[in-house]
Formats: structure tokens, C-alpha cells, sequence
């Protein structure tokens, strides 16, 4: 007897609102996750604050895919200040972490303080995270950090839902190149775009080009990060 396909749990947010805050990290990671909230008649706003992501005009650039799909979907989008210093201040002396590692901890938090703090103030109960779609990405270190920072606020809770699952991933791939999304390929820090430089280079390829590939437009074509 073939064997039975393991069920989903019900798509349901804590509590059982239907309002909640996604913050995103960028237009790939975000298209399963604003198109499946929109399909389930969620009435959610998408967040942008990442002063992880350098330079500006990479950070502009990301900021701009993701404020186009927000627009196609009718979607509120906030778009909260750059703030790197801040960023660079945070994640001192962990500049040779590797991805994953403290430095990711401290990032994550960070972002989802403001998230947070964003949330409380605009009456969400409820606020998630694109950032743990990416296979790239430790989804228990995600998870972790947004529960810790929710639990400093009465009422707030962080969303754990595993958004990879139910073809997640799949589906996060086809919108990229459906839309042609700007390809990043670094997670979006001096330092990411460093060490993947590296990477690169001893593999015998050449350094990152940014701003020029393309989901859709360019092969080959690597799963978003």
C-alpha cells in the first residue's frame, strides 16, 4: 500500500488572529510567504527594516523588489529607517563570525526588536518573519531570537510557522523567476559578501558582481538566500 503523504498542521496564527506583521528581509524570501498570507485572506502589513544589508545602494536595490510586490498585491508596506551604523555598532567584535554563527543571533535580534517594537505600537498581536524560508538560514537560531524578543512584550507573540514546508521552498523559487526578482547572492552584510567572496575564489570563480543578476533572466540559477 502506497504510503500516506504526512499532513500540514491547519494554517492558523497564534491565537487565531487574522492580522499580523511580516517582517521581510527581501522580495524572494517574501513571495510564498505574502502570496500564501494573501490566498488565506490574512489582512498583514510587510516591514522593512535590514541595516544588516550593505552597501545602500544594495540595500536600495532589495528594498525596491520587495516594495514592487508589496504594490502587485495590494499589501501594505513600512519602510523604517536604514540605520547601519547602528547595525555595525551591534555586531562589533563579531566581525569574524561565521554565517549562523553570534553574529546572526545578534542581527536576528535586532531586526526583530524593531519589528517588535513596531507591532505594539500599531496594535499587532502577532508578527513573523521571511527570513526562515532560506535554506541558507538556521531556522531555530531565526526562530529563537524572535520568540525571545516577543516574550519582553505582554501580548506579543512570534509566529513560528515553518514556511518551508508545503512547498515552501518550490514555490519560493518559481515567484522569483516568474517576477524576476533581483538575484542577491550574499545574505546582505559586508561581511557575508565577504566571506562568500572568498568562498567563490577558491573554488576558482569570480567575485560577486552585484546588481546585475536577475531570477528569470541569468543561469544558472541558485536557490534565493
Amino acid at each position: 500500500m502506497a504510503r500516506m503523504a504526512k499532513s500540514l498542521p491547519p494554517f492558523v496564527a497564534p491565537g487565531g488572529v487574522r492580522t499580523l506583521l511580516l517582517h521581510s528581509c527581501c522580495a524572494p524570501c517574501a513571495g510564498p510567504i505574502m502570496e500564501k498570507l494573501r490566498r488565506e485572506d490574512f489582512d498583514f502589513t510587510v516591514l522593512f527594516y535590514n541595516p544588516n544589508i550593505q552597501p545602500a545602494d544594495e540595500y536600495e536595490l532589495r528594498k525596491q523588489e520587495n516594495i514592487r510586490y508589496a504594490a502587485e498585491l495590494g499589501v501594505p508596506f513600512v519602510d523604517l529607517d536604514y540605520e547601519p551604523q547602528t547595525w555595525f555598532a551591534r555586531v562589533r567584535g563579531l566581525e569574524w563570525e561565521p554565517e549562523r554563527g553570534a553574529r546572526c543571533t545578534v542581527c536576528f535580534e535586532m531586526r526583530f526588536e524593531r519589528s517588535a517594537l513596531y507591532a505594539v505600537e500599531n496594535g499587532f498581536s502577532v508578527f513573523t518573519s521571511t527570513l526562515g524560508i532560506s535554506r541558507w538560514k538556521d531556522m531555530d537560531q531565526i526562530n529563537a531570537a524572535g520568540e525571545r524578543v516577543a516574550a519582553r512584550y505582554p501580548g506579543l507573540t512570534y509566529w513560528t510557522w515553518n514556511w518551508r514546508k508545503g512547498g515552501g521552498t518550490q514555490r519560493m523559487s518559481e515567484i522569483a523567476k516568474e517576477k524576476q526578482f533581483y538575484q542577491q547572492e550574499y545574505c546582505g552584510c559586508v561581511y557575508s559578501l565577504r566571506d562568500t567572496n572568498r568562498h567563490r575564489l577558491a573554488q576558482g570563480r569570480g567575485r560577486i558582481v552585484r546588481g546585475v543578476k536577475f531570477y528569470g533572466r541569468n543561469d544558472p540559477e541558485e536557490t534565493p538566500r
